[in-house]
């Protein structure tokens, strides 16, 4: 079989290497003072780096067997993902500072990635464009409409904003290598893994996202109805972070899905022309 690539030719990922909140003073709940969104937020956060090195792992398994642009690609989508880990390092130091335990939240992301990094390589590559099909549905929702980051600190939304722009631009490259490690297997095949796989990210997800959630609002004495109310409201209502990702996940499940089938990258431009560049962190070597 034929790799067949619907990325956009001539499409670029940009290699970035910014940093976020060197000179901010951390805030307990940075989200408008909110503990809900915050606590959602830093959820989030907790899982990225260990999820972000996982996924530059399944992704470089396949590297030295890609072709050209696919292994160049292949590059930049790992210098993004670690610029990603980086900055949530820090953003979670910075929760940490502000008087979160994060510990229980990272541990539970790490078990997750543990217990997948246990299976067979294309199952691992699998399980990372799941979670990279969720991750691109978050960015567009989170660029597209303002309310989801409107009260939080400037630069906390300058680092979310630069990492969904970043999404969205490498949002096909795990997927791309998937298409190549399973060019070979019949089409039926091919539908089922990534199908079965994306339905046991989704639970985990949802899983580890919530519980990191009500875990960081117990700390603040808020994991109560009120809140969780305001919260679920928040993300399934308007403007419906989590609604919108329900809503979108499903065309992943579609015979001859692609991700570029929505084409988001006017979308990604027009919010990086908002963003001026922050402190830029050396090159290494």
């Amino acid at each position: 079989m034929t790799l067949q690539i619907k990325t956009p030719a001539g499409h670029v990922i940009e290699k970035r290497n910014w940093k976020f909140g060197r000179d901010m003073m951390p805030h307990r709940w940075w989200h408008g003072g909110d503990p809900g969104r915050t606590a959602f937020y830093n959820a989030l956060s907790s899982t990225f780096p260990v999820g972000e090195k996982f996924f530059m792992s399944a992704v470089r398994h396949y590297r030295d067997g890609a072709p050209d642009p696919l292994r160049e690609q292949i590059d930049d989508f790992i210098f993004q993902e670690s610029t990603h880990s980086r900055e949530h390092v820090f953003f979670n130091r910075q929760a940490r500072d502000a008087g979160c335990d994060m510990a229980s939240s990272e541990d539970r992301a790490a078990r997750t990635i543990a217990w997948a990094k246990r299976r067979p390589p294309i199952m691992q590559l699998a399980a990372t464009c799941a979670p990279e099909h969720f991750t691109a549905i978050l960015a567009n929702a989170v660029l597209a409409d303002p309310a989801h980051l409107a009260g939080a600190d400037v630069e906390a939304q300058r680092m979310w904003r630069w990492h969904a722009i970043e999404e969205i631009e490498h949002k096909a490259v795990a997927y791309d290598t998937l298409l190549l490690a399973m060019r070979d297997r019949p089409r039926f095949r091919r539908w089922t893994l990534r199908s079965f796989t994306m339905l046991a990210a989704g639970v985990r997800f949802h899983h580890v996202v919530f519980r990191n959630t009500a875990d960081l609002l117990r700390q603040d004495r808020q994991n109560n109805f009120r809140t969780w109310r305001q919260l679920l409201a928040y993300l399934y209502g308007k403007p419906g972070l989590m609604r919108l990702l329900l809503r979108d996940v499903f065309t992943y499940f579609r015979p001859g899905f692609h991700p570029w089938q929505h084409d988001d990258r006017a979308l990604a431009a027009r919010a990086l022309a908002t963003l001026s560049p922050p402190l830029v962190a050396p090159m290494s070597k």
